[in-house]
């Protein structure tokens, strides 16, 4: 058997692993526990999968319902991999939606300050 110390909100717990891994309250919290750090930053979406619109086009859809923000790249503009098309403002996060793959916008089916649910497609890429 080994004994930790873990933390669960800002609580310290002895703990004791047994040899089959379950894990048992070795004592009482610890009196003196360190203050709680702070939440992680939120992480960002993640990027919109394509989706076929036609002969070599990609749809790019909204990952998440929100509000778009702000429109990034405009018709005809080349984009990579990556790039930002649309800002979608969801959760009080501004979260980008990217381009899933290098080629020219063909089209931006979104105005800003739209609502937007999750899979609605926002631009369209050739």
């Amino acid at each position: 058997m080994k004994n930790y110390t873990i933390t669960v909100n800002g609580t310290a717990y002895d703990v004791t692993v047994e040899e089959n891994g379950s894990a048992a309250p070795a004592a009482a919290p610890r009196a003196a526990a360190p203050a709680p750090k702070a939440a992680p930053a939120p992480k960002a979406a993640p990027a919109p999968k394509a989706a076929a619109a036609g002969a070599g086009s990609v749809k790019v859809a909204a990952q998440v319902p929100g509000k778009v923000l702000k429109i990034v790249a405009s018709v005809g503009q080349a984009v990579k991999s990556g790039d930002s098309i649309v800002i979608v403002e969801s959760m009080k996060m501004e979260i980008p939606v990217v381009a899933p793959q290098d080629g020219t916008v063909a089209s931006i089916d979104v105005a800003e300050g739209a609502s937007v649910e999750n899979g609605d497609t926002l631009a369209t890429l050739n």
